[in-house]
């Protein structure tokens, strides 16, 4: 019989076919993870190891030496703070513009935001350069994994972001004051999405020939547990969609994360036509996702991939539970295909057991 590759089942999967089995995967894998529950493991070891079908992840935004003249980053770490912290500098002719990041273990945030005035956008809108896409790099990177699925994102903001336009903008400026000014100054926030829209159209139109075989999109700031259906539409979807339509055209897939509140929003989200939306975070891990209701409204438009509730069921039950709950999810969102399992997003704690039981209980899933 011919076996399938992971590469070949997840984008089975992703074309809205049924493939062999249920697909079986992970959100990215976290450095503290792999290195302080697993050995230090490559992302290719894990998946190898637990028999999951492999991911792999690689991006390439690249700048031409010129379009750095008017556009320098430098960094300073910060001292006697309560986390390792550093302070970014953005160097143009106009002026500069700064923000500071924290880190633990885990992970990385903003305590200083980038835009701090509302005329700092201007200094985007004349300084600020698009890379471009390393399309050889891509193809290197493909062929070195030639049965993983090549996943990359939409370029985001220098030093902090996310692919999103709005998602880029809460970045830049902070969620609650963006959702602040799209009452008090919407002009405003319509400018700056276009300033990163911009920017992100241009990284696209260079991406034409790249063998990702799909690209994230969206953040978690634009999820229903964060901003509205009516700010979605008006601030959200109108540039994302843009991008998607542009993705498309230099033949790329996408798909739309969305970590936290998604119900309000499915067909909001599905109608920007991406070819996989994710994460179906279920309540037990803050978000609404109803597997079963969702694969009914939006399953025949595109792929879901998430929806397993991984801080429930990778830590703290038994192996039978873990296996109920993956196929809790193959029943609710299996039915014909389309349809990946994957946990709602990052884990930085798994237990092996039931890592193992995860995958293999999918892998015993098979469509009929």
């Amino acid at each position: 019989m011919f076996e399938v590759n992971s590469k070949e089942r997840l984008l089975t999967a992703i074309k809205g076919k049924v493939p062999d089995r249920l697909p079986v995967t992970t959100h990215h894998l976290m450095h503290s993870y792999l290195h302080g529950k697993m050995g230090g493991m490559t992302n290719q070891e894990f998946f190898e190891y637990f028999g999951l079908d492999a991911i792999h992840w690689t991006n390439s935004a690249e700048y031409k030496e010129d379009q750095l003249e008017n556009w320098r980053i430098t960094s300073v770490e910060l001292e006697g703070q309560k986390y390792p912290s550093r302070r970014y500098t953005i160097h143009t002719p106009d002026g500069m513009l700064t923000c500071v990041l924290q880190y633990n273990e885990h992970t990385i945030w903003v305590s200083e935001h980038l835009l701090k005035d509302k005329k700092d956008i201007d200094i985007l809108a004349k300084h600020m350069p698009s890379p471009y896409c390393d399309v050889k790099y891509i193809k290197e990177e493909s062929s070195r994994h030639p049965n993983s699925l090549i996943r990359g994102n939409i370029v985001c903001a220098d030093i902090f972001g996310q692919p999103g336009c709005w998602q880029d903008a809460a970045c830049l400026y902070g969620i609650e004051k963006l959702i602040v000014e799209t009452f008090d100054d919407p002009a405003w926030v319509h400018e700056l999405l276009q300033i990163l829209l911009k920017r992100k159209l241009d990284y696209v139109n260079t991406m034409s020939g790249a063998p990702f075989d799909i690209l994230e999109l969206g953040g978690g700031d634009a999820s229903s547990t964060v901003i509205s259906p009516k700010i979605f539409d008006s601030f959200v979807a109108p540039y994302d969609s843009k991008i998607i339509e542009s993705a498309h055209e230099n033949g790329q897939r996408i798909v739309y994360h969305t970590c936290g509140g998604m119900m309000p929003i499915l067909e909001n989200i599905a109608a920007m036509k991406p070819d996989a939306m994710e994460t179906f975070t279920p309540a037990g891990m803050g978000g609404d996702a109803d597997l079963k209701l969702a694969k009914k409204r939006i399953g025949d438009k595109v792929c879901m991939i998430g929806g397993f509730d991984q801080f429930h069921f990778l830590t703290g039950c038994t192996p039978e539970e873990t296996r109920r709950e993956v196929r809790r999810c193959f029943e609710a969102a299996g039915e014909g295909g389309g349809y990946i399992l994957s946990p709602s997003d990052h884990f930085f704690e798994a237990e092996t057991s039931l890592l193992m039981a995860y995958a293999d209980e999918a892998r015993n899933c098979v469509y009929k």
